[in-house]
């Protein structure tokens, strides 16, 4: 940076606009990839997980003293016996294993290590836990009412971010037409080929090495050593070539999980979700009801937005204010609007757990935001691209986040799909 002014980007090399070879894509295709899978060590233990039969219980008792005895099993362990038994990327809020209660159907009660995965899965029928079944809540929105079950603390409104520039009320005032509409989207699971996996090998007693296809090592080792109330510099991650993740491998709950039960058996671990297990257990992208208002001038340039956003982040945090800071800074779209006012809140319920996945909120808000483009459109009459080519930034626009652009493509962009689709002489349709 110079003089409060961004350099304009250069290349440094010849790889932009040329046909790059991926250094491992022969290893790819001929199978010479070694993924967390293809380790095998002597000794290696086999780690499977218990996990609620409710979305929301008190558990009572645990008695895992038939599940210890039965053959092939070296050690089981609950809550009890993880050092610290909370992870989190930003806030702990979410045991390792159930502490004193279960908020979501799958939340990891009890885990099992024995010598094969056969006899780790016999051992888990025969873990006998008592649950107090508690009211659930599955709605965002029904999350906030009052008299909603509460899942921490006495509020299930875990996070807001607000955004305001302008004055939407004068600008609702001068518009034209004033648009409101309501939008949901669901829970999308990554399912990516590989599931989640890790492997641990325990180094000294206190120390660990992790072998994982997690995409945030350094925040790995932290939160390990948290877990197993370690120094860092006692867990060394590894991190192995992922069979795929689109952000569903970036927290760390399964990786402190096998870390206990390796420095337990003194032996490796691997822990690997079912695909059962995975749909079940494993993040997945935060669905979010979108309220969007707008208002427009007679020539149809947008005035003024307000947007609401109701993020469902399930029964723990994770990663869900880094997405709803991205949702809401992203969500009134890529059009120029001088009053925009939006209010993000981030909600727990008794769904699966919601986190990283590409686009962290903003596909969301792009669905709710390009669907209300085109209702605003056709309320006006217009051709819905022309509407957009009339709002959609330039070089120089200020976004509502205080972001002063330049390089837009947008409308050269829209200009050449227009004339590649053939836009004017189908009519625009």
């Amino acid at each position: 940076m110079t003089g409060g002014h961004a350099r304009p980007y250069a290349p440094t090399s010849g790889a932009i606009g040329s046909r790059v070879t991926r250094r491992d894509a022969l290893l790819q295709v001929t199978g010479q990839i070694r993924y967390t899978e293809d380790i095998r060590l002597a000794g290696m233990l086999h780690v499977k997980f218990l996990r609620s039969r409710y979305p929301h219980a008190r558990v009572l008792r645990i008695d895992t003293s038939r599940a210890s005895a039965a053959t092939g099993v070296i050690a089981v362990i609950t809550g009890r016996d993880v050092p610290f038994n909370r992870v989190g990327a930003i806030r702990q809020d979410q045991p390792v294993l159930a502490d004193d209660r279960v908020r979501y159907l799958g939340d990891p009660v009890a885990a099992v290590a024995a010598e094969t995965e056969e006899a780790a899965f016999q051992a888990l029928r025969h873990i006998d836990v008592d649950y107090e079944e508690l009211p659930a809540v599955f709605d965002p929105l029904r999350a906030v009412e009052p008299g909603a079950p509460l899942l921490h603390g006495d509020s299930n409104v875990l996070a807001r971010q607000g955004l305001r520039c302008g004055d939407t009320e004068k600008g609702f005032a001068a518009s034209r037409l004033v648009v409101e509409e309501t939008y949901r989207t669901q829970a999308v699971e990554q399912s990516a080929l590989e599931t989640q996996i890790v492997v641990v090998v325990p180094d000294t007693k206190t120390g660990v090495t992790v072998y994982t296809p997690g995409s945030r090592p350094f925040a790995m080792r932290t939160e390990v050593a948290r877990v197993l109330k370690t120094d860092p510099s006692e867990v060394r991650v590894v991190g192995v070539p992922s069979g795929g993740a689109f952000g569903g491998k970036s927290d760390a709950w399964l990786e402190p999980a096998a870390s206990v039960i390796a420095l337990k058996t003194g032996r490796p671990v691997r822990a690997m979700l079912t695909r059962e297990e995975e749909f079940i257990a494993s993040t997945v992208r935060h669905p979010i009801v979108l309220h969007y208002r707008s208002g427009v001038d007679a020539q149809g340039k947008l005035l003024a937005r307000q947007v609401k956003l109701y993020l469902d982040t399930g029964a723990y945090s994770a990663l869900g204010e880094v997405t709803l800071r991205k949702a809401s800074l992203m969500c009134a779209g890529p059009y120029r609007i001088p009053n925009v006012e939006v209010e993000g809140l981030l909600i727990y319920t008794n769904n699966t757990v919601s986190s990283a996945m590409r686009g962290f909120g903003v596909p969301q808000s792009c669905f709710a935001w390009e669907s209300h483009t085109e209702t605003i459109a056709r309320r006006l009459q217009m051709d819905p691209v022309r509407f957009r080519m009339l709002n959609a930034y330039e070089d120089g626009d200020t976004t509502p986040g205080g972001q002063v652009l330049a390089n837009v493509g947008l409308k050269a962009s829209m200009r050449e799909a227009m004339q590649v689709f053939g836009w004017d002489e189908r009519g625009g349709e």
